[in-house]
């Protein structure tokens, strides 16, 4: 957990990368480092480090997934910030990418895009 404000929007960090289960690889060192440097300049507090592993196509059949949800459901987070929109859910399976942003937002939370090129874009998207 990243230390917060009292003023901090919560949000929580999402990240679906490495293949492998157990040990931590790169891809999801690389995700929530970037994940962490975006909150930070953007004045967000992370509540919670959410990971899954990369391969299940349905978010809803992963237990990472599953705990953003509650989060949300809770009222705990204003966001989720993630990557990139295939670690939601990969291209193959855009329904169900679209599916979990559409019940975000209804719940009143946004999806952030942490990778530089698409972070300016969820940026505009406010």
């Amino acid at each position: 957990m990243t230390p917060r404000s009292e003023t901090a929007p919560p949000v929580v960090l999402y990240v679906c990368a490495d293949r492998a289960q157990g040990a931590r690889g790169a891809a999801t060192q690389c995700a929530q480092t970037e994940g962490q440097a975006f909150a930070q300049e953007r004045g967000l507090a992370i509540a919670e480090i959410v990971t899954d592993t990369y391969g299940e196509p349905d978010p809803a059949r992963r237990r990472g997934w599953r705990r953003v949800r509650q989060l949300v459901q809770t009222g705990h987070v204003t966001a989720v910030l993630v990557r990139w929109p295939s670690a939601i859910a990969p291209e193959s399976a855009h329904e169900l990418r679209n599916r979990e942003t559409v019940w975000l937002h209804d719940h009143g939370v946004r999806v952030r895009y942490t990778w530089g090129p698409l972070s300016s874009k969820s940026d505009e998207a406010r």
